[in-house]
């Protein structure tokens, strides 16, 4: 009887041996679940890596939805607020923001006059939606429709507000041209849960 009682014994100690081990573990689990993940943090690191020029070719960097709209949020000018992006199609992305053109235009350092400022000062949902077509280091961006406040927009009145509002801030954007992305990029994969990034030589 005392050797199968010193073997039962030995098991107790081992198992609570085993669980006095588990418990750290189980407890910064505990702890860091209730944390929210920084998904802008998690974004400005892999954007850092791409624009390091250090990746080697053929690597591949995937920015969530998440990650992607954390980085919108955080990095969009002056005047826009709440971006948000959709990329439920193929090739497409759709943006929705918040826009008070008269704050972009003092933030670009100039002073509407009083009836221009009349027309542009206050937010206004807009939206647009893009084709981006991406390879061998290029993009072209096809803007398929865009509206501000609701009303579609389109023609001389698209071009005003691309060149007006969207070149100060992103001068190397060209709408329905192929641009280099830079930075090694050789394409972008998207899909609707975020994008790939694929670098080059």
């Amino acid at each position: 009887m005392a050797p199968n009682s010193n073997s039962g014994g030995r098991g107790r100690v081992y198992r609570t041996v085993t669980r006095l081990r588990l418990l750290p573990a189980l407890l910064l689990l505990g702890v860091t679940a209730g944390i929210p993940f920084d998904f802008y943090s998690s974004a400005r690191q892999k954007v850092d890596s791409i624009e390091s020029g250090r990746l080697q070719a053929g690597a591949r960097v995937d920015l969530s939805l998440k990650e992607l709209n954390a980085f919108a949020e955080k990095e969009v000018p002056v005047g826009v607020r709440n971006p948000t992006l959709v990329l439920a199609e193929p090739e497409t992305v759709t943006g929705t923001a918040l826009v008070d053109f008269g704050k972009l235009r003092r933030a670009q350092g100039y002073r509407p006059g009083w009836l221009m400022s009349k027309l542009l000062d206050g937010e206004r949902p807009v939206s647009a939606t893009a084709r981006i077509h991406t390879g061998g280091g290029r993009v072209t961006v096809e803007v398929k429709r865009a509206a501000v406040s609701g009303i579609e927009i389109d023609g001389a009145t698209l071009d005003f507000i691309i060149q007006n509002f969207v070149v100060p801030f992103y001068p190397e954007a060209v709408v329905g041209r192929p641009v280099v992305m830079g930075f090694r990029i050789d394409r972008l994969q998207l899909a609707p849960a975020g994008v790939g990034v694929v670098i080059g030589q």
